[in-house]
Order: C-alpha cells, then structure tokens, then sequence
C-alpha cells in the first residue's frame, strides 16, 4: 500500500488521541504540564516552518514529495544543507509538538513508531532513488549531509 508519509503521521497521531481516551495517561503536576506546553509550542513553530519552508523548496524546483516517483532535481540547499530530510525532521517536530503540548501520551508514542517507519522503510526507498539518479551528486551530498541533523 502506498500511503503518502503525512498520511502515516496523521493516522498515528489520530490513533494516539484514540487510545488516550481510553487510557488516559496523565503528566503528573501543574508545572509539568505548564512546561509541556511550552515545549510542544515551540516544537510545532519550528516544525510548521521547517516543513513549509523544505516544501516550498520543491515547488519552486518542480520537483516530487512523493517518495514513489521520480524526482527530477535534487535539492542541496536552504534546509536540505543541514538535513537530507528536513520535511520529515519538520512533520516529527510538527505532530510532536502538537502531542506534547495537548500532554497526549500515546500520540508520543505512535510517533517513535512513525519515525522508526519513515527511517527504516521510506528514506531507504528514496536515497535508492536517488542514488539512481543523480549517483555522484548524491554520494557526495551523503558525506557532507547528515540523514537528519
């Protein structure tokens, strides 16, 4: 099944707030949850920006977010000098954020699983791409450029 990745984040995230329903778990004291909001606050700022700004990046080069089609250039510079996948990095810190700010416990939790997927499964399937692609360019790109930070 091919399900685009924001999808996959969406679904985890909305499973999280399922299963905190249910078995709500809780942050403990007032202060905890003060200082959880403020985090996941920050967390999804920087998320929304790094994500939009990676995504516009793509746009202006007409080039793919699909991991399942070709891409048509390959995008070494804004974000992408810090992260080959700064879109994602984006979405981990956007519904993270989001999770850690309403104290949604099992939301976090879904969202490892989610992190373990897109590393393990989907980035593997697009530095393929890559690789196939554009094989020096990317080579070179891997040495100077961290998978995430």
């Amino acid at each position: 099944m091919r399900m685009p990745v924001p999808w996959v984040f969406v679904i985890a995230y909305l499973l999280g707030i399922g299963i905190q329903t249910v078995v709500p778990v809780s942050m403990g004291s007032a202060s905890w949850l003060l200082l959880a909001q403020i985090l996941g606050i920050v967390m999804l700022a920087a998320g929304a920006t790094l994500a939009v700004w990676a995504r516009l990046i793509f746009h202006r080069e007409h080039t793919t977010t699909v991991p399942f089609e070709t891409t048509t250039s390959m995008v070494t510079w804004g974000p992408y000098r810090l992260s080959r996948n700064p879109m994602y990095l984006g979405l981990f810190l956007f519904f993270g954020g989001i999770s850690v700010a309403l104290a949604f416990f099992w939301s976090v939790l879904f969202l490892v699983i989610v992190v373990y997927y897109v590393n393990s499964r989907v980035i593997p399937l697009e530095e393929r791409q890559l690789r196939r692609n554009f094989p020096e360019v990317y080579e070179r790109y891997c040495v100077d450029v961290r998978r995430w930070v």
